[in-house]
């Protein structure tokens, strides 16, 4: 008598559908971001859009090919998303946390628009971003820690939003960045002694906010000339008082 086989598949018509399913099956568990995952993570970030005034998302669907959507630029060989630009759209919702899938990011400007919510810690997650600019939404909640993991930043525009709370120090770390703009949000706590630390620093501007504190001696390593504009408020017999003050500061070059 001949040793039965252990898989038999013959005549047995559930085992062949079995057998067939698992030949279907991935060979490898691996996670790694695929163009399939920015289109899935650009549908996500098109739901969390509640109003689209002007349609510029209308064809954000699978019949095009999400390299060709508008807002949408590509790299040209890996056709990942490198480019995510929706300025000036009016548009409405909140920042989808599948925005982190977007690894490939190097630009993200939502500028102009009426984003609310908080801004996503994900967006720590793109380690190639180089500008965020958010600007003139109104974002609440506080500027993300995570920010520190886009080491590779040049441009913060978070200006005119409603944020809240302190600046990260962790941002201190952003060795790249140029500029950091902060201005007409509802920021508190003192003016961040790192900001002297940032070499290629440019333009820092944080007027209209509730910052305390004033230019000092941590602030004197800045290379470049810079603009240091920020509201300050304290509190005095008569109430509060806000005035501006303007600093203008060069290396003096010998």
């Amino acid at each position: 008598m001949g040793i039965p086989d252990p898989y038999p598949t013959h005549g047995h018509p559930y085992m062949i559908l079995l057998f067939t399913l698992l030949c279907l099956h991935p060979t490898t568990s691996s996670a790694t971001p695929t163009n399939e995952t920015d289109s899935l993570a650009l549908l996500k970030f098109k739901e969390s859009i509640t109003n689209d005034p002007a349609g510029v998302l209308s064809l954000w669907n699978y019949s095009i090919q999400f390299c060709n959507w508008y807002g949408i630029t590509c790299g040209r060989h890996h056709q990942r998303a490198t480019t995510l630009a929706l300025q000036g759209h009016k548009l409405r919702g909140t920042i989808t946390p599948y925005v982190g899938n977007l690894t490939f990011l190097t630009v993200i400007n939502l500028q102009n628009n009426s984003f609310y919510g908080e801004i996503p810690k994900e967006v720590g997650h793109l380690f190639r971003l180089r500008h965020l600019n958010l600007s003139n939404n109104m974002l609440g909640g506080e500027i993300p820690a995570s920010l520190t993991n886009c080491s590779k930043l040049k441009v913060i525009g978070l200006s005119r939003n409603k944020l809240i709370g302190k600046i990260p120090m962790d941002l201190g770390s952003l060795s790249k960045l140029l500029y950091f703009l902060v201005a007409e949000n509802n920021l508190k706590e003192r003016i961040p002694p790192f900001l002297g630390n940032l070499s290629f620093l440019e333009l820092f501007s944080a007027t209209f906010n509730n910052l305390r504190g004033k230019y000092s001696k941590e602030h004197r390593s800045f290379e470049k000339l810079i603009i240091f504009r920020s509201w300050i408020q304290y509190a005095e017999r008569y109430g509060p008082i806000l005035f501006l003050q303007f600093i203008i500061y060069e290396r003096i070059r010998i």
